[in-house]
């Protein structure tokens, strides 16, 4: 049986204040017991990371999803955490999107680099050094090898400060209406503020539906060109060592390093 799919222990639910009866499973191996969301951990420093940031975060227009405490104040419990549920889906609203990493960055620009950033060595973290040129892996052609190869002569220096940021908002942004957006996840990068947007964007025209119109609709940020360059790398560097990656992923991301290729 998938791990993911296992359904939260009934003193785990009682920890936390949930009810074990009714739990329905969500996407991405979570489960909501009414109005609370438990979830596995897979990375405990990441995990407290997270809570300790959600728990700290006020940003106005910006639904996010509070961490919860056990009863005995903790974060964690048997490999599990908590959060308040957030309604929504994650839509085709690029612009929203694009405008909520905007205001997130905002938020997070005097946020401390998290120590354990560093000794990351997982598929995200590996393909954001190639991408910015910090480190060099040998990428399949077939994969995203090829594109790379194309656009990486492009690459010229950023002078942008560097900042936390949060690199996976297609998916973690949930939208409900006229209701404002919700944050259910954050995957931490230490990198320019506009290259979390951009990431943003290109995940949107890649996987989402949008038109190339997205990515000219904010050029006035900062460095915009270069930072959808290392967007699109960080995607192609990604797509090429994830072990299962997808031709269906891949035909989205040519689709977004063709028109990111028209704005260099």
């Amino acid at each position: 049986m998938d791990p993911s799919l296992r359904r939260p222990p009934v003193h785990v639910c009682t920890a936390f204040g949930a009810s074990f009866d009714g739990a329905e499973p969500l996407p991405g191996g979570a489960w909501r017991c009414g109005d609370v969301v438990l979830r596995q951990v897979t990375d405990r420093t990441h995990a407290l990371w997270l809570a300790t940031t959600f728990a700290a975060l006020d940003i106005p227009d910006l639904r996010i999803a509070r961490p919860l405490r056990t009863t005995d104040g903790r974060w964690l419990i048997g490999g599990w955490s908590a959060s308040r549920y957030v309604a929504g889906t994650a839509e085709n609203r690029p612009d929203a999107l694009v405008l909520t990493a905007v205001k997130l960055h905002q938020a997070t620009a005097n946020l401390p680099r998290p120590d354990f950033l560093a000794k990351r060595r997982d598929v995200s973290a590996v393909a954001e050094r190639i991408a910015w040129g910090e480190h060099e892996a040998e990428l399949d052609e077939q994969k995203g090898g090829r594109w790379f190869e194309i656009l990486v002569p492009a690459r010229r220096p950023v002078s942008l400060p560097d900042q936390l940021v949060h690199a996976e908002l297609f998916g973690t942004v949930l939208f409900d209406g006229d209701a404002a957006p919700g944050l259910v996840d954050f995957v931490p990068h230490y990198r320019p503020a506009e290259w979390g947007a951009a990431v943003a964007a290109v995940d949107a025209v890649a996987w989402g539906g949008a038109d190339s119109a997205l990515l000219r609709r904010w050029s006035h940020l900062p460095e915009w060109p270069q930072l959808l360059l290392r967007a699109t790398l960080f995607r192609l560097a990604y797509n090429a060592l994830h072990p299962n990656s997808t031709a269906a992923a891949l035909d989205g991301l040519r689709v977004a390093a063709s028109e990111v290729s028209e704005i260099l």
